[in-house]
């Protein structure tokens, strides 16, 4: 979209603003909008359904019987990771502690308001502590630029109409992820339950049409007949990851995996690869295969015998197995399974040659998949660059909205 610039500019004499237009001033936040954090509200009190919405730092939180205030208002996360966070709130509503409220003065518009503080990145002013937060008067100590409030309302309406265009494509792109991660899902489930499809398996040198035959498993149903049925532990075994003494946290070329995956390098190794890693708490249901000698930390599960199997086969096979792994898991704070917990569950095993060939198949539809995936999230990250870019550049008069939101 190219949006012409203002005729005439002049120095803001602040950093981030730039230069602005001439007939726009320079002030300080505190002759904008007034800033006051919200009101404390209990667990307690908050309800799935009531009469008034209780916003937090990233917006709905639940309902209460009562509110702290009524009209359009702008708030901002006040704390914690959600610190910065701009959202609005319309009608009679409660704002929680944990937002901060933000009331226009006279001759402001409250959105354009809200995408000012957008634009803002005001987690970059919160404290450092171990819960950080804004400090409300160095924040309205900030200086921003602002236009008249017809030039307001325009960039405003502007950016509503923007947006919301923007968000709309970002939200159809974020569903085209979504189905792609599903058909790859499927494509697991139904290679490691029922073999190949008839070309993959005629190109592999395998019978492309098998016989099934009924796998005893009432979720699983026919699979194919040369096929075995066997406990996890007849196929893998897994053992407890290790401790990293304290004294032997050097640093080096070995793969260090954690229940999240490979987090870093160590001097050291534990395991054997190829070898498989899965959570043993917290990230629960997902596998890691690890090529090279590896350390599992004392988070992880990891394989000390795959049985013979082709270790990619079951890699692919436990992620389809993984709801088990959550069902089986000890449900708690912190949810945690051991080996003993899995070991049992039924899995469905074909001949090592065809696990093989299994493999390749995946190998190849899932790296297409994953292709297409990251395309998309490469997309949606320019499309939110773009949505960030034309904020910040109609909030500090870079571009002129005026004729394009009449």
């Amino acid at each position: 979209m190219k949006l012409p610039a203002y005729r005439e500019y002049k120095p803001s004499g602040v950093e981030w603003l730039g230069p602005i237009p001439e007939h726009w001033e320079v002030t300080r936040l505190k002759r904008v909008a007034r800033m006051k954090a919200g009101s404390a509200i209990t667990t307690e009190g908050l309800d799935q359904e009531g009469e008034y919405p209780v916003y937090g730092g990233n917006g709905l939180r639940g309902y209460t019987s009562t509110f702290t205030h009524e009209g359009e208002r702008v708030l901002v996360g006040r704390q914690g990771a959600l610190c910065g966070n701009v959202n609005y709130a319309t009608g009679r509503f409660w704002a929680s502690e944990h937002a901060v409220v933000v009331t226009p003065v006279s001759d402001i518009n409250v959105r354009w308001l809200g995408e000012l503080l957008s634009s803002m990145n005001l987690n970059q002013y919160s404290i450092a502590a171990a819960q950080p937060g804004l400090a409300i008067d160095d924040i309205q100590s900030l200086e921003v630029a602002r236009p008249p409030l017809h030039e307001q309302r325009a960039i405003a309406n502007f950016l509503d109409a923007e947006t919301a265009r923007l968000d709309t494509l970002v939200a159809k792109k974020r569903e085209l992820v979504e189905k792609l991660k599903e058909k790859r899902s499927a494509l697991i489930s139904r290679s490691v339950t029922r073999g190949l499809p008839p070309e993959a398996a005629r190109a592999a040198g395998l019978n492309p049409n098998p016989k099934f035959k009924p796998s005893g498993i009432e979720w699983l149903g026919e699979i194919p007949a040369h096929w075995e049925v066997k406990q996890l532990k007849w196929a893998i075994m897994f053992q407890r990851g290790h401790d990293l003494p304290t004294d032997d946290r050097e640093e080096g070329s070995v793969p260090l995996v954690t229940s999240s995956g490979i987090s870093a390098t160590h001097a050291v190794a534990a395991a054997k690869g190829p070898g498989i890693v899965t959570g043993r708490y917290g990230t629960i249901g997902e596998f890691y295969l690890v090529r090279e000698d590896y350390w599992p930390l004392n988070t992880t599960l990891y394989s000390i015998d795959l049985r013979g199997n082709e270790p990619r086969f079951l890699c692919y096979m436990l992620s389809h197995l993984a709801p088990l792994f959550l069902l089986n898991a000890v449900k708690s704070a912190v949810p945690g399974i051991d080996r003993n917990d899995i070991h049992s569950i039924k899995a469905v095993v074909p001949p090592p040659a065809e696990q093989r060939a299994v493999a390749d198949y995946l190998d190849r539809e899932t790296n297409k998949i994953d292709r297409m995936v990251a395309k998309v999230e490469e997309a949606i990250e320019r499309l939110q660059e773009y949505r960030t870019a034309l904020i910040t550049a109609a909030v500090t008069g870079k571009i002129d909205v005026r004729k394009r939101a009449a």
